[in-house]
């Protein structure tokens, strides 16, 4: 069996048992695809492979200089492919099972201050509406932000909602997560707002009225793409005097955590907003709450710099 059937058969897996997402899958389907290849290089194959090559392989990508992290999705990958074939009878073994963890640092969320969140909201709401184009621009751009800030949502969670998940006095609705896990987000009254807002301009809409889709739009999905809402961010930052590099729907997400948790919020319950399957994930904001206090005692403590003149 090719390598390239084999990577098929996993990913079908994947998709059919896991529910994984389109990027999901692609993922590792690129990950999966670069070893194949590297195997082909050396005159081996996926089905042959022995600890010793997947190894060699895990060097080569440490060779490459790969980050760290891209180094462990690798592994991941890697790790769960051939457990794979070991549970379908492809395989009598599992050579990943002895294959070493790249060690990852805890990179910590780029953030915003409540104070820029603000800023960003604001320059939504002031964008000009002066034809009805604009205006519905205007409307879809303060409510994507109010329920990104809002919610917690991952960006393919927030584009790709159904029409019928929300409507326009919803104080929560029900959203699909990753590997199809449901969860109830609830809404803020801005966020209630803007969207009620939002639904009132798009339902009169002709064009739009038997999308299926909160935010659509003349795209191959039929709904707003990630890509065009990262470009409405990047606008949206310039207005607020931000820079843009440092805003994107990730972000926001990260905003709405970690604000969350330092008016304090429990760590149980962010993780549940969020969709993280598992807790330790949610604890990456326990870190960015206390490198934040670290840094307000070295900066603003009247005895941190006692040398100083």
């Amino acid at each position: 069996m090719t390598s390239e059937r084999l990577i098929g058969l996993f990913l079908d897996m994947i998709v059919a048992e896991r529910g994984a997402s389109v990027h999901t899958r692609a993922a590792y389907h690129t990950d999966l695809q670069g070893l194949a290849a590297y195997l082909a290089q050396k005159g081996g194959d996926m089905l042959s492979a022995g600890d010793k090559q997947l190894q060699a392989y895990m060097q080569h990508l440490a060779d490459r200089g790969l980050a760290a992290s891209t180094a462990a999705r690798h592994f991941s990958s890697l790790r769960h492919f051939y457990k794979f074939l070991l549970q379908e009878g492809l395989r009598d073994d599992n050579p990943s099972e002895g294959l070493t963890r790249p060690r990852t640092g805890r990179p910590l969320p780029k953030l915003l201050s409540l104070g820029e969140t603000t800023a960003l909201i604001e320059a939504a709401r002031t964008l000009p509406g002066d034809t009805a184009r604009r205006e519905g621009d205007r409307l879809r751009a303060v409510c994507l932000i109010e329920m990104l800030y809002a919610t917690g949502l991952r960006v393919s969670e927030l584009v790709g909602l159904p029409r019928a998940a929300v409507a326009g006095d919803s104080e929560a609705f029900v959203v699909r997560g990753k590997g199809g896990r449901e969860r109830l987000v609830p809404l803020s009254e801005p966020a209630q707002q803007a969207l009620a807002a939002w639904l009132y301009w798009r339902d009169a809409q002709k064009q739009w009225q038997d999308s299926r889709f909160l935010f659509p739009a003349r795209s191959r999905q039929g709904y707003l793409t990630r890509q065009r809402f990262a470009q409405i961010l990047e606008k949206l930052a310039i207005l607020a005097g931000i820079a843009p590099h440092r805003v994107s729907p990730h972000v926001l997400r990260h905003a709405f955590a970690t604000h969350l948790m330092q008016h304090g919020a429990d760590l149980r319950a962010v993780q549940q907003m969020l969709g993280h399957a598992d807790i330790s994930t949610t604890q990456i904001y326990t870190y960015v709450l206390d490198e934040r206090k670290k840094q307000l005692v070295e900066t603003a403590h009247p005895l941190a710099r006692r040398d100083a003149g």
